[in-house]
Order: C-alpha cells, then structure tokens, then sequence
C-alpha cells in the first residue's frame, strides 16, 4: 500500500510539474507574441486631418507607412490643442510605445513630457513641426523650414515691386511652428518698410469661413488693400470668396494679390488659371522618412523637407501633377 502511495504520489508531482511546465512555455510564448513579435508599437500625435488638404495628406501618408505589413502597431491622436496633445502623449508613455511620433500644433509646453518618455526608454521623433525642447530629448526632427517658407514668399512679394503694399494677414494657428514662420518673415518686412502696410492680421486658425469672414469685414469697413497673404490654402480660398461676392479682382492683372501655402492641387491650378499669383510648399510627406530612421537609425538630427514657391507667371502643369497633393 505505501509503495502504491509513493508511486501515485510521484505520478502526481511529475504531471504537476509538466503542467507547470506547460504553463511557464505558454506565457512565455504569450510574451513572446507581444513582445517579440516583431511589430513595432508606435503612439502618433497629429493635428485634425480635416484642418486642412495638407493635413490630409499628411495622416494619409503616416497611416500608409505605420501598417502591420510593414511592421507596426500604430495608435492615432488628433488635436488642435497643444495641451490635449500633451496629454495623449503622457497616456502613450503610459502605455509603453516603442516610439512617440509627434506634430506638435504648439511649440511649448513639451519638456516634461519628452523627459517622461526618455526616462521609460521610448524614443521620440518629432514630424511636420518644430517645438522649443533641447535636442537630447527627441531622436530627430523631419520637418519644413518654417521661416525659409515665409521669407522665400516674402522675398517673391517684395519682387513685385508695388509702390505700396497694403495686406491682409490671415494667419494659422497662433504658436504653432508654421504660423511663427509663415508670420515672421512677412512682420519684419512690415517693420522695415514704411510702405508695407499690414492693414489687419488675424488668425483664422487654418479656416476658410473664417478666413472669408476677416476679408468680408476689411472690405465693409473701405480700408483699401491689395495683398492678401493667407498663411494656408484653405484660408486663401475663403479669401477669394469675399472678393468675388464685392466683385474685387484678383490674381493675375487684377486688383489683389493672392498668396497661399501647401501647393494643394486645386490651389495650383488656382495659380494656373491666373486667379492666384503665389503658393508656398509645404511638404507633407514624412512617413517614409520616419520609417527609415526606426529601422535604420538616424543619420542626422534633423532632416529639413525640400520645398519651393510657386507662381503663377511660370507655373505649369507639369508642376500642378508633380508638387500638388
């Protein structure tokens, strides 16, 4: 009897530790799936995809690139608002991403929240804009030149040698790294000049109801113009919509000059009927310049998109099918 207890007793420890055994394999297996699967976990912060056609653009490519097929797990956030984009980056840290990938739509307030992710080993990289944070803390920058933006659309306007310039300032989103390009270069012209007259600035924040709605005031108010320089396409296009309710002229030979940003398709072929004089580029396509640097390594710290103004004195379609998005 004792012996048939011994031999049962020992039957038992032995399924017990194959069972055990079984059960360790399975979790590390289970592990192994989310761990080692070879998907790379990515938390995307990006600005509303319906701010604007460049914008669209710009979540279409990130979301064409950040796919299983080729290799991630991509979670999206979208906002307008810098501070609730902070917070949706704090909640990605928390989650344990691979890598932070941001467009910032404020340039301040993101220290703390990059320390957070540096200190929990996630690597960031910025995309689209730029934000005030020492360099340490993220992995690179893909980015337009802001600035160079606006000055190359602000040395084009100055090229148009106008006895006086008296201009509509529509700007995007305040604090944002476009708005602070797109506006500087255009302010300090204004600055330096006494016959550059900014005669309203104000943001329509990316919008063209808005936009029309600051054009419409200027027009009812007899203030005269004849510059309107909208900081994106979209605002452009609501511009235009007021001056062709009050029967202004514009473009080409007429009464206003028009000028936009991003190179949307239907913007350049604005600029080749003549109805606008000058788009800036802004190109949107980043994606696959973030790819390379998770896969690869970054080569640099920051990667400057190229870019180019167009105007519509030597535009052609050829351009409209190549640049426009």
């Amino acid at each position: 009897m004792k012996k048939f207890l011994k031999t049962l007793i020992g039957a038992t420890m032995a399924l017990s530790m194959a069972f055990g055994a079984v059960g360790c394999a399975a979790k590390q297996a289970a592990e192994a799936a989310g761990e080692g699967s070879g998907l790379i976990k990515v938390g995307i912060i990006n600005n509303d995809p319906n701010e604007s056609g460049y914008r669209t653009a710009n979540d279409r490519d990130m979301k064409a690139t950040f796919t299983e097929a080729n290799g991630y797990e991509a979670s999206f956030y979208y906002s307008l608002k810098n501070e609730e984009q902070i917070a949706a980056a704090q909640q990605f840290v928390q989650d344990e991403v691979d890598y932070l990938l941001i467009s910032a739509a404020g340039t301040s307030g993101w220290d703390s929240v990059l320390q957070d992710a540096q200190n929990a080993g996630i690597k960031v990289i910025l995309f689209d804009r730029t934000i005030d944070a020492d360099e340490s803390l993220y992995e690179a920058s893909i980015v337009s030149d802001m600035a160079q933006e606006g000055q190359t659309a602000v040395d084009w306007l100055a090229g148009q040698n106008l006895d006086q310039y008296n201009i509509i300032h529509i700007q995007g989103v305040m604090g944002s790294s476009a708005q602070i390009g797109r506006s500087g270069a255009l302010q300090d012209m204004a600055d330096a000049n006494d016959n550059w007259n900014i005669v309203k600035q104000q943001t329509a924040e990316w919008n063209a109801e808005t936009a029309q709605q600051i054009v419409q005031s200027v027009i009812d108010s007899g203030t005269e113009f004849n510059v309107i320089y909208a900081e994106n396409d979209d605002m452009a296009r609501g511009a235009v919509q007021a001056l062709d309710a009050a029967n202004i002229s514009h473009g080409v030979g007429g009464d206003v000059i028009i000028m936009g940003f991003d190179c949307n398709s239907w913007a350049l072929e604005e600029l080749l009927a003549g109805n606008w004089n000058y788009d800036g580029q802004c190109n949107p396509f980043q994606a696959s310049y973030i790819d390379d640097i998770i896969k690869n390594g970054a080569k640099e710290k920051v990667v400057i998109m190229e870019e180019r103004g167009f105007e519509a004195a030597t535009i052609t379609q050829e351009d409209v099918d190549n640049f426009g998005i």
